[in-house]
């Protein structure tokens, strides 16, 4: 451990590309990151106000700074991936991944098996992959059994075993799913002419295997041998329609892998797709968890390196989204457009589903988490100081100019909570005036909450444009509280958002979650405002007939109201169910009046 001051560790670092390690006073490792002028980034640590309070804390936490000096930055992206795997820093962005994927093994023998495995064994046998799913592997097998007969055994096919007729064909010879190479009917040079061509499959070029099967069908047909032909005509299709599923893109496009990254405030997911002769051979997104509001240029770059790693990835072309700094023999291509931007759109939409799958998990399994995520993307999207945990939401309504209401709705934690929903009867406002009667419902709502000294929402949400929203900072300014509560108005035509003393409204993304919140509270404000203006409406209706009956009063009005819910029914009363509710006497003038 270093008794040297963290100031004399800093002005003694050169000024090269490199890979620095932060210790604490317990000497443990806190951070490793990479370089390409390692006295300039690390002392950036010390001399910049960090926004974040972890990489505050860490800063704090440094006691020991060690660094290794690599010849260039592409060495130092390599070093650093694999000091981060070694030793697990606390303040680095872990790339952990538990999974055994499943390989291709053909195996080194004289006439080799091809089987899946999760094993890999060093005895000169190839594998091919990791592939990121079984069910890949099995597709793919199924296809390659489907056309070439292969051996399923494992018997020693030595040349002289087979000559000392050792083995005999099994059922598998008689199905037509091996061509017998343990009774030496097979020759050697078939079986691995076979192999071969898997080989080919496998890479995801087909072209050799459908060029041979060609020439072959035609020989068939020369010789009059339709029925041999027609299976290999059968082949012929079985290769050609898990091509055409396959095939993406321009099929010279070969040996590319393809990267892109959607990230929000805590995560990052990056798509990785393979291609090899047009077609997807491989595809594979990981998600991050950010520590201390890493870039999405860092993150893309590390995950890069990982993943080739992991994938054992020989390609030497890459498309990506933007430029990152890589080893200098890889080409790098950002596209604009063409082929190559499909692909790109097409990893970059597959990291996005990647990410609404795991929201709908994360919905169940971690609820809390779930939440924490949607406050922090409205925070973000809509500008605010603190996270919108309680919303209220406005909305009048005035059909026909009658009436008029106004309705509250709330939301904790982007849900709603009804039993705090309320109804406003506009009583200062005549006739229908939809500013004046915002006006009036915001400042009667907090003028109460403050007499309660009840809790304050965080963000309100106004049904309307600026006209509106206008109306209800009036009431905020009335009250005090303008500034001491987010607010905002949601205008239907456009979804436009409007905040105050901004001309300019903001257009959220359609697919956003903070906009469906919005709309969900906008929707759900204006759904309690209408039942409840139809209600008023549809007792101001009964009390207007019943009212003009001699000798039926306010209280008998209401209880008639009470049982038969409308006009229509009470007409189609008859006189002992009306009886039953008022008596006789009432029953039969509302009776006689309708009938």
């Amino acid at each position: 451990m270093s008794d040297v001051s963290v100031e004399l560790q800093l002005n003694t670092l050169p000024q090269s590309p490199g890979v620095y390690q932060f210790y604490d006073k317990e000497a443990k490792i806190l951070y490793v990151g990479k370089a390409k002028n390692l006295k300039k980034r690390v002392t950036s640590y010390f001399t910049k106000t960090h926004e974040n309070g972890k990489t505050r804390v860490m800063v704090k936490k440094i006691h020991t700074i060690k660094h290794i000096v690599v010849p260039t930055e592409s060495d130092a992206l390599l070093l650093e991936n694999n000091l981060i795997k070694k030793y697990r820093p606390r303040y680095n962005v872990l790339l952990k991944d538990d999974k055994s994927y499943p390989w291709i093994c053909i195996k080194n023998e004289r006439f080799p098996r091809i089987f899946p495995t999760r094993k890999l064994i060093k005895d000169g046998s190839e594998y091919y992959g990791p592939y990121t799913s079984m069910k890949t592997v099995r597709t793919l097998l199924d296809l390659i059994k489907s056309v070439y007969p292969l051996r399923t055994c494992n018997y020693d096919l030595s040349e002289e075993k087979i000559a000392a007729g050792k083995y005999k064909v099994c059922l598998e010879y008689h199905l037509g799913n091996c061509k017998g190479p343990c009774e030496g009917l097979q020759t050697e040079k078939e079986y691995h002419q076979q192999i071969d061509d898997i080989r080919e499959i496998i890479k995801g070029n087909f072209r050799t295997s459908l060029q041979y099967f060609k020439k072959e069908m035609k020989s068939l047909a020369a010789d009059m041998e339709f029925e041999a032909a027609e299976l290999i005509k059968n082949k012929i299709e079985v290769l050609e329609n898990y091509q055409v599923k396959s095939t993406i893109v321009n099929p010279k496009i070969n040996n590319v892998d393809v990267f892109s990254i959607i990230s929000d405030d805590a995560y990052a997911y990056i798509n990785f797709l393979q291609l090899s002769h047009g077609s997807i051979i491989r595809s594979h997104t990981m998600e991050i968890k950010k520590k201390l509001e890493e870039a999405d240029k860092d993150l893309l770059q590390l995950a890069i390196i990982e993943i080739r790693q992991r994938f054992h990835s020989q390609s030497r072309e890459l498309y990506l989204p933007f430029q990152v700094a890589l080893p200098e023999d890889l080409k790098l291509t950002v596209p604009k457009l063409g082929d190559k931007k499909r692909i790109l759109d097409l990893s970059e939409r597959n990291a996005k589903f990647y990410r609404q799958e795991r929201f709908k998990q994360t919905r169940i399994t971690d609820p809390d988490r779930h939440v924490n995520r949607i406050m922090a993307q409205m925070k973000k999207d809509l500008r605010l100081s603190e996270e919108p945990r309680h919303i209220e939401c406005f909305d009048n309504s005035n059909i026909q100019g009658t009436n008029p209401v106004a309705a509250c709705v709330v939301f904790r934690d982007g849900k709603p909570v009804k039993k705090e929903y309320r109804h406003f009867n506009i009583k200062s406002v005549e006739g229908p005036d939809d500013f004046a009667s915002m006006e009036e419902v915001v400042f009667r709502r907090y003028k109460r909450l403050q007499e309660e000294k009840a809790s304050l929402p965080q963000l309100i949400v106004i049904d309307g444009g600026k006209g509106q929203l206008s109306s209800a900072l009036k009431s905020l300014e009335a009250l005090n509280l303008r500034g001491k509560i987010a607010i905002i108005g949601i205008a239907k035509r456009l979804e436009e958002i409007y905040f105050p003393d901004d001309p300019i409204p903001l257009y959220l993304d359609k697919k956003s979650e903070s906009l469906k919140i919005i709309q969900q509270l906008r929707n759900e404000a204006h759904r309690f405002g209408i039942t409840f203006h139809r209600n008023k409406r549809s007792k101001n209706a009964f009390d207007s007939v019943l009212e003009g009956i001699d000798g039926i009063g306010d209280k008998t009005a209401e209880q008639v109201l009470k049982k038969f819910k409308s006009v229509k029914r009470i007409k189609e009363a008859s006189l002992e169910d009306l009886s039953e509710v008022v008596g006789w006497s009432k029953a039969k003038k509302i009776y006689e009046n309708f009938h």
